[in-house]
């Protein structure tokens, strides 16, 4: 009987299970995004107990992507050294200490450091997650497990801002919490991950952790990850050691292959930044009431725009498998550019005495904006930095790419109130199109078409030539080596974490 049982739960079940722990962690992640929009307008109420001016509250907002810059730095070695569950365990506890820290508050000092905490804890999830999910599922269905990704970071976004439309931000801060402690018990139940036990040697637990994971159906993978490791321990790996690696860094950098992506990949987080994804799900209250006037209630738009980002998120899905690259690029891009001066200038008009106040008009540019960046300038992001980059540069690409974004996000959260005080929301829409605009015209220029093609056409292309045929076999030589061969092997299972987003 109890064999029976065991059986019933697939390989695919326990695929699902592993995920889930990892995305309802996700989900915690997406309220902490969201939370300023649901904070902030309680916070500087009359009656507050606590006093925010425009600058902390923009210190509070944007703290965030500081410390998840932080996170990420530190993730790697805790991850290796650790391992993958530990590291999980570790970040469920500081984002559950970042949200009883947040609900107990009583000084902007004490929201700037529940807020330091969920950023660390973010940092180290949005490095860990694609990891966890890829090192956890078959390789049939881990596309689909990595998609939940965005969708449940949205979700995280809606719920919250719907929870806290109805209650205060302390009770909201402790409804969030649970969120972790759910993925905190769920942690406890899921095994180490079969790709780090093997980096340690731990054959016997890895076959033990795999089989549990994937069944009998895929026991090639496992015998080659474990044959490429051993071969990885005898090879003589100290002549890698031995490579300067700034001196290689200067190398890759100068390559066309590895400059032309990089450039892309900053112009693309910077769209992305400035689409309005992080500051709609931060200050959407603002937005709204600035945009739609008195008469329109802020937190039922709120929530009716996370719905339909939902609803355009899990549309995006199916879209961007079937048109090419360049045509989803520069349709939303154009879209996105088009919403925000139609915005600069309806708000400048209304400003300017235009008496038509119909709510249907900036509905309809609020939700053309949301259109573009749900379902293109968002996860475009991710789709274009898991494809240019050719294998052997995708770590540091992936690396160089997270900082950018990082960045872009930073300045878009910490400047946004004060272009508000002195160029208002037109000035401010008007800023950000201009942004976009740049970015995309020059994107669109150095980006090819990069649906249905292979890593080498790519890189093939980014070159303007491709490989000699002297290359081509040092290259295959290079790739023989057992010791290349492990690595690669590990790198390709590491895949979807080029930049952090707020969707």
């Amino acid at each position: 009987m109890e064999k029976l049982k065991r059986d019933r739960i697939t390989p695919f079940m326990k695929q699902c299970f592993v995920t889930a722990a990892v995305c309802i962690n996700i989900i915690g992640f997406g309220c902490g995004l969201g939370y300023p929009a649901v904070l902030l307008p309680q916070l500087q109420m009359k009656d507050s107990p606590v006093t925010v001016t425009n600058e902390s509250a923009s210190w509070i907002v944007a703290v965030l992507p500081l410390s998840i810059l932080i996170g990420n730095l530190i993730t790697p070695p805790i991850m290796d050294r650790l391992g993958r569950k530990t590291t999980h365990y570790t970040l469920t506890v500081i984002f559950m200490i970042s949200w009883i820290i947040t609900s107990m508050a009583t000084s902007v000092r004490i929201f700037l450091i529940g807020r330091f905490l969920k950023g660390i804890a973010a940092g180290l999830l949005t490095t860990l997650r694609s990891i966890l999910i890829g090192e956890y599922t078959s390789p049939r269905n881990r596309g689909a497990f990595l998609t939940i990704v965005s969708l449940t970071q949205a979700f995280g976004v809606f719920f919250v801002h719907l929870v806290g439309s109805l209650l205060s931000w302390q009770n909201t801060a402790l409804i969030c919490l649970f969120f972790h402690f759910i993925s905190l018990i769920m942690v406890i139940y899921t095994p180490e991950s079969p790709s780090w036990l093997l980096s340690r040697g731990r054959y016997d637990e890895c076959r033990k952790v795999f089989k549990w994971l994937r069944g009998n159906e895929e026991d090639h993978e496992l015998e080659d990850m474990i044959e490429a490791k051993l071969a990885f321990d005898k090879t003589a790996i100290r002549d890698y050691k031995k490579q300067n690696w700034f001196v290689s860094l200067g190398k890759i950098m100068c390559k066309k292959e590895f400059y032309k992506p990089i450039t892309i990949m900053i112009l693309c987080n910077n769209i992305m930044q400035y689409s309005g994804a992080p500051t709609t799900a931060a200050y959407s209250t603002v937005i709204i009431s600035m945009l739609m006037g008195p008469k329109a209630n802020p937190y039922f738009w709120m929530v009716f725009l996370d719905s339909l980002r939902l609803i355009l998120n899990t549309m995006a899905i199916y879209v961007i498998h079937r048109v090419k690259r360049r045509v989803m690029t520069s349709t939303t891009g154009a879209l996105s550019v088009a919403s925000h001066f139609a915005i600069a200038i309806y708000v400048y008009c209304r400003i300017k005495g235009w008496s038509y106040d119909a709510i249907w008009l900036p509905a309809l540019l609020i939700n053309l904006q949301f259109l573009a960046l749900a379902v293109g300038t968002v996860p475009m992001a991710q789709v274009i930095g898991g494809e240019i980059f050719p294998l052997e540069y995708r770590s540091i690409g992936g690396t160089i790419s997270m900082a950018t974004s990082g960045g872009a996000l930073f300045l878009a959260l910490k400047t946004f109130p004060t272009s508000i005080d002195h160029v208002g929301l037109h000035g401010t829409y008007a800023i950000y199109g201009g942004v976009i605009l740049i970015n995309f015209i020059v994107m669109l220029i150095l980006l090819p078409e990069t649906k249905g093609k292979t890593l080498q056409q790519i890189e093939d292309e980014f070159r303007g030539r491709p490989l000699r045929h002297d290359e081509i076999e040092a290259k295959q030589s290079l790739q023989s080596n057992p010791v290349e061969i492990y690595k690669r092997q590990l790198a390709e299972r590491r895949i979807s974490g080029h930049s952090f987003v707020l969707t």
